[in-house]
């Protein structure tokens, strides 16, 4: 038994973007996004942009909004997946570039669309090779600030939306509130965690190739 695909418009294309390589606690989320262009102005229309420019609450509400209207994939790595793949890979780009890959082949699996933007960073091959062989025909074009496109907007929100909830029910899960980002406060969480539950810990919750492991555990020891 076949599946019928979707069919696109014309013009399509898809958008992807992470959320969660520059935060110490929680899961890399990277999601994909597929639009029109009158999709992409119904997006505009209802506020979306960069998720680094809205509050958290506004990026829940514009997530449910965009799941429900548009044609979407997430990929999320969980701490401890994620520890695992830099242990083997040694290279953040890397592992973006494998999450970006699975989010395109997963739109692809559900309709036609030959091009996909996302945002550039490391080698611009690394995605590229990333993908597989339906996903080598696509147009790709990697480009700096590329939240400024609908498509990677959208995926900026939906993925920032599953940071900010997985890295919640992690906070239930241990008992304890994890801040966002790598701050002061960040380093002080962990501390107190290290403290509590002993160094494996981070392992479970944090990315502990982050400069902020050796700063909490050469505190830890100082005390």
């Amino acid at each position: 038994m076949t599946v019928d695909k979707a069919v696109p418009s014309v013009d399509t294309w898809i958008g992807t973007d992470e959320s969660g390589k520059g935060d110490f606690f929680g899961p890399l989320v990277i999601a994909a996004v597929l639009v029109n262009q009158e999709k992409a102005e119904s997006l505009r229309a209802m506020g979306v942009k960069d998720s680094k420019k809205l509050a958290d609450s506004t990026i829940e509400k514009l997530s449910q909004r965009i799941r429900q209207s548009c044609i979407h994939s997430l990929v999320v790595i969980g701490p401890e997946r994620y520890n695992q793949l830099y242990e083997r890979m040694k290279n953040l780009n890397r592992i973006l570039a494998w999450g970006h890959a699975r989010v395109i082949e997963n739109i692809l699996a559900q309709t036609d669309c030959s091009r996909a933007i996302t945002d550039q960073f490391g080698d611009e091959r690394f995605v590229r090779n990333a993908l597989m062989e339906k996903g080598k025909e696509l147009e790709l074009e990697q480009r700096p600030r590329a939240e400024e496109d609908m498509a990677v907007a959208a995926a900026s929100i939906l993925a920032r939306a599953e940071f900010i909830s997985r890295l919640n029910k992690i906070s239930q899960e241990i008992s304890y509130h994890l801040p966002k980002g790598a701050s002061p406060d960040v380093e002080r969480a962990g501390k107190a965690l290290v403290q509590r539950e002993g160094d494996d810990i981070l392992k479970k919750i944090a990315k502990v190739h982050f400069k902020t492991t050796k700063a909490i555990l050469n505190k830890d020891r100082e005390k």
